[in-house]
């Protein structure tokens, strides 16, 4: 007997169980407060039911799941390498070297804008927000805990110039698939990210810096930071050398050696380091990247310490990292996975989408359109590579009828596809972001800024564009001959910028 054929659903159908996904997510995550996992579980359940009643079958959504778990392994692992690096550096005390040397130079009114472009620097010329996020950044969420400072604020700021870097680095492999998928030339595609990148990078800082100035009462006093400081440097024995996992870390991903590989020789150095620099017993060292450290581990070096006298705060601060702290965050992963693999396999965005399609007749509207399928592509998948693939897909014919450049695309896939994934919890950076800057991802969300205002921008430039002579959007003659370049990218004669 043959097998059943899955049938396309319709369109009414298809716009009822996104709706009811989304009411669903939106009052059980953010309004009711429920745990994540349970409500994702129970949406992809949901969807698995549609997908079976309309023909598919359980296995499709495992071969979909089976797939995504596949191509994301590396991701699981760095997760994992990352855990043990927190771990690992906070016993041989880089971490603590950076917050000791950040709490005597660092004004907490400065705080938030120095996150944003202190990450933004760093990603930009290793091309890696998670490398950023993951190095520079969790010494930042150490010093902001040190100095009672917002911590949303400062994971959100943190998470802003990760990503602004990021999307602007020739480094970059998002920004360099989302150039290579339309067909566009790397450096044009960066220079027209520009127009949207660049004042929402200026509006973010600025509001960061405001938001430092205008800090209320509840930060620490000096004397508290003052103390705090004292505390880290009678712990740890602090010197130069303690710098050496982070070049690691930075050489690797400027060259764009394998991910893991550069994690495990930092690891490996921050290990000798807490051999040799800090004389911390193998066990001791051990136990800090499996379990996490804990500064009762210190006990083993200086018998002498009162853990007891230690601020409150500092314990907080160094109590962390290790394999074990990422499970939660990998089983996360696994419940988005099967979330997602369930509306994937149901097929209701593809049709919802391509409906939507039909109503576009205008150069706005297809940019708008675009925009909003790539972010619902990416919020549903959580992979920016399927995102870029599937909206290209859906978007580089009707482009070319709207006398839109391929260049406006490419961005629109970054503004769309690519920076609003960390601010839903259920998305394996939103993941890899709250485990490793210890915020939860519902906290600094509102304050990821340059997330949001990059989506903003585009839209205004979109809007605009038959007030403003298209600035920022440029176009092609719709008619005419249309070549193609050196890198497959379609050119004609632009009739407006």
């Amino acid at each position: 007997m043959p097998a059943q054929q899955q049938l396309q659903p319709g369109f009414v159908p298809s716009l009822l169980l996104v709706t009811a996904i989304a009411v669903a997510i939106t009052y059980g995550i953010v309004i009711s407060g429920l745990h994540t996992e349970l409500v994702l579980i129970s949406c992809g359940a949901v969807a698995t039911l549609f997908t079976i009643l309309h023909g598919g079958t359980w296995q499709s959504v495992m071969d979909i799941m089976g797939h995504k778990i596949k191509t994301a392994l590396t991701a699981i692992l760095v997760l994992y390498s990352i855990g043990m690096i927190i771990g690992t550096w906070m016993i041989s005390g880089t971490i603590p070297y950076f917050i000791y040397h950040g709490l005597e130079l660092v004004d907490p009114r400065y705080l938030y804008v120095m996150a944003f472009f202190g990450t933004a620097i760093v990603s930009t010329f290793t091309g890696t927000s998670w490398g950023s996020a993951g190095t520079l950044g969790v010494a930042i969420m150490g010093i902001a805990t040190a100095m009672d400072v917002n911590l949303a604020i400062t994971a959100g700021a943190v998470l802003s110039g990760a990503y602004f870097g990021d999307k602007l680095s020739p480094l970059s492999d998002t920004t360099i698939m989302a150039s290579m998928v339309v067909g566009v030339d790397l450096y044009r595609h960066i220079r027209h990210l520009m127009f949207t990148s660049l004042p929402a990078a200026v509006l973010a800082a600025a509001v960061y810096l405001l938001l430092g100035l205008n800090m209320g009462d509840s930060t620490a006093t000096p004397a508290a930071i003052a103390e705090g400081a004292e505390q880290i440097r009678s712990l740890f024995d602090l010197n130069l050398w303690l710098m050496l996992p982070v070049v690691i870390v930075l050489t690797g991903s400027i060259r764009k050696k394998p991910t893991l590989v550069v994690l495990f020789l930092a690891t490996l150095c921050a290990i000798v380091l807490a051999l040799i620099v800090q004389q911390a017993p193998l066990s001791a060292v051990a136990s800090a990247a499996v379990s996490g450290f804990n500064v009762e581990l210190l006990s083993m070096i200086h018998p002498e310490i009162d853990v007891d006298s230690l601020l409150p705060a500092l314990l907080t601060l160094l109590n962390r990292g290790g394999l074990y702290s990422m499970h939660g965050a990998v089983l996360f992963v696994f419940c988005a996975f099967f979330f997602a693999s369930a509306l994937e396999a149901s097929g209701v965005l593809q049709v919802v989408l391509n409906r939507t399609l039909a109503y576009v007749r205008s150069a706005t509207g297809t940019i708008l359109a675009s925009l909003a399928a790539g972010m619902a592509i990416i919020l549903a998948t959580g992979n920016s590579y399927v995102t870029f693939f599937l909206t290209r897909e859906l978007f580089a014919e009707q482009y070319r009828k709207r006398g839109l450049h391929p260049l406006n695309l490419s961005r629109s896939l970054e503004d769309g596809g690519m920076i609003p994934e960390p601010l839903a919890p259920w998305t394996v950076s939103a993941v890899y972001m709250a485990a490793t800057l210890g915020v939860a991802t519902i906290e600094y969300a509102p304050w990821a800024l340059f997330n949001y205002l990059g989506l903003l921008f585009s839209i205004v430039l979109a809007v605009a564009g038959p007030w403003t002579g298209w600035f920022g959007v440029r176009r092609i003659a719709v008619e005419g001959d249309v070549t193609e370049n050196g890198v497959g990218e379609q050119v004609a004669e632009p009739i407006a910028r």
